[in-house]
């Protein structure tokens, strides 16, 4: 199994927003940049066959975005395991109810995806893992997903993403 954890593009500052935090939307640039990062996405030869995200608007933009430019055949699903002060734990019993041959790639937000990640790569989450906006990587498990079992293929921030194209 490989998932990739990305990290929702720029969105609008909360001093800069008046709305519900939850509806907090991504900005003109912060969808062209995470535009030019799925981009970089395509260039790694990615077959998602499962695209999750978090309820939050920013998280589904991206998602969005991501459908589009990538696997315009699959449904894109909501998951609450992917907010912000979900537990890493809940996401990977999730990933654990896919088939081993699965690619997934999940949308969400710091610090929940950096602490998913050293869940999964160390068993407990860890400080200094952490997310650029628009940014990603790829983890791969070889048997059933399970705490500190998982192998960082790759990490990239949205630079490196985009220089990809």
């Amino acid at each position: 199994m490989e998932c990739i954890l990305f990290r929702h593009g720029i969105a609008v500052e909360r001093a800069d927003w008046d709305g519900e935090e939850s509806l907090r939307p991504l900005t003109p640039k912060g969808a062209e940049k995470t535009r030019e990062a799925a981009a970089g996405l395509l260039r790694l030869e990615l077959e998602p066959g499962y695209l999750w995200t978090s309820p939050l608007a920013r998280a589904f933009d991206t998602a969005k975005i991501i459908r589009q430019m990538l696997c315009p055949r699959i449904e894109l699903h909501v998951h609450e395991v992917l907010q912000p002060e979900a537990s890493p734990g809940k996401l990977l019993a999730l990933l654990a109810s896919l088939p081993l041959d699965s690619t997934v790639i999940c949308v969400g937000h710091e610090p929940h995806l950096g602490e998913t990640a050293g869940l999964l790569l160390f068993g407990k989450p860890v400080t200094g893992l952490s997310f650029k906006k628009a940014g990603a990587c790829c983890l791969r498990f070889l048997e059933t997903p399970k705490a500190g079992r998982a192998e960082l293929r790759w990490w990239m921030g949205p630079s490196q993403l985009r220089s990809l194209r």
